[in-house]
């Protein structure tokens, strides 16, 4: 009976691991999802008064926050974070930041990630891929 349970255990196991691998996909869009969390790998920037961060194979982890509208941007490289930046929908794949402007943008679907912000004189930059 035990052997039965560890079997049948060990089943249900990989039956939700496979699941929850074939659910996770490059083609998820954000602009689509009531939850969205993806990877996007590139070139990432960082600037401040005191220090520069520059690389050519970073990476931002991108969460989608409950309400639906704001965004984390979660960067490599000991890079601060983004958190509760609000976007708007445009067109049927594209979010925009709200707010943008010359000096701040961000672009971002369900294959790239595009960043320029600037904020209390510290610079964020990121042109990746998924």
């Amino acid at each position: 009976m035990k052997k039965t349970i560890k079997i049948l255990g060990l089943f249900a196991l990989i039956c939700f691991m496979i699941s929850t691998l074939s659910s996770c996909s490059n083609d998820d869009d954000p602009t689509n999802n009531d939850f969205f969390a993806g990877t996007y790998k590139g070139s990432v920037s960082y600037t401040d008064d005191s220090t520069t961060v520059t690389k050519d194979n970073g990476s931002v982890f991108v969460t989608k926050i409950a309400s639906g509208t704001k965004y984390n941007f979660a960067f490599s490289d000991g890079i601060p974070d983004l958190n509760g930046i609000e976007f708007e929908k445009q067109g049927d794949h594209t979010l925009i930041m709200i707010g943008s402007n010359g000096t701040s943008y961000i672009r971002i679907d369900n294959n790239e990630l595009k960043i320029f912000y600037t904020k209390d004189g510290r610079t964020w930059t990121a042109n990746c891929t998924r």
